[in-house]
């Protein structure tokens, strides 16, 4: 059987990885698209923020949580966190015998067939907007791009204040920002895993601002490319409903509680592993 084949016949294992819960945005959006799969997700918990190491430091951390879920028998491998993908797909698709789709590209193309000149204005975190990926994928699709960096975003996400005035007013002076810097913006992407909890907070504040814009969610972007390489690359799946394991390189208690938040229902058993520095 060759590499792109299915390593027995128990049906597509997809390999999901992240350097904490944001990716688990894309394991919700995934499973509906493969029911018949088997999930294994891996957040790098111990080791984030990625945000804050070298390129060298993000693709050995990367490098080892892949090895890990190929390990464990993935036939594939979705890298669900944006500076990972940025900074680390490159050293990741050298590095392992599988087809390996990344955030930025999926959620790049998903605004270039809504309007081919889109004016996109990209909200992420600091690193992934130093890393300017996304202004590349889009540029490089003939659209305008704007990247603006939440940095207090993703902490209120994880206190659980997806509905909160403070949450609503922080992304005001954001979107009023970047609105602001570039004015002629019709596509917003989110350029963060974390960011889709944040979706109803944010047409709620852009409707106040009377700037209303085609939202694009990348993790939504992300699994239906995903769903695309399995049907192009792998054969029918069998069995009759999508499972998951989970895995974390800290606290599982931790995991259990935000992870359930993220994926929309318990996240259930997490395995700790040890990954190293």
């Amino acid at each position: 059987m060759s590499d792109l084949g299915l390593k027995s016949d128990r049906g597509l294992t997809v390999g999901v990885f992240d350097s904490g819960f944001g990716g688990l945005t894309v394991l919700r959006a995934l499973m509906p698209l493969l029911a018949g799969a088997r999930f294994i997700y891996l957040g790098d918990t111990a080791r984030l923020p990625y945000g804050s190491k070298s390129q060298e430091t993000i693709s050995r951390y990367a490098v080892s949580s892949a090895r890990f879920i190929e390990d464990l028998g993935a036939d594939m491998l979705v890298v669900a966190c944006n500076t990972a993908t940025a900074l680390a797909l490159d050293d990741l698709k050298a590095e392992l015998p599988m087809p390996v789709v990344g955030v930025i590209e999926p959620g790049a193309q998903a605004a270039a067939s809504l309007k081919k000149d889109a004016h996109v204005l990209v909200l992420a975190t600091s690193a992934t907007v130093q890393a300017q990926a996304y202004t590349r994928a889009l540029r490089g699709l003939g659209l305008g791009a704007h990247e603006m960096a939440c940095p207090l975003l993703v902490p209120l996400v994880e206190e659980g204040w997806t509905d909160h005035a403070v949450t609503d007013e922080v992304l005001r002076i954001y979107l009023s920002q970047a609105l602001e810097a570039a004015p002629a913006t019709d596509t917003l992407l989110l350029g963060c895993t974390h960011y889709p909890l944040l979706e109803p907070a944010i047409r709620r504040v852009l409707e106040g601002l009377g700037h209303p814009l085609t939202i694009i969610d990348s993790a939504r972007a992300t699994a239906e490319a995903t769903a695309r390489v399995v049907a192009e690359r792998f054969p029918a799946l069998s069995g009759v409903g999508a499972e998951a394991s989970f895995y974390a390189t800290d606290s599982v208690e931790k995991f259990q509680r935000l992870g359930s938040v993220f994926l929309g229902q318990p996240v259930g058993s997490v395995g700790l592993i040890d990954l190293g520095g």
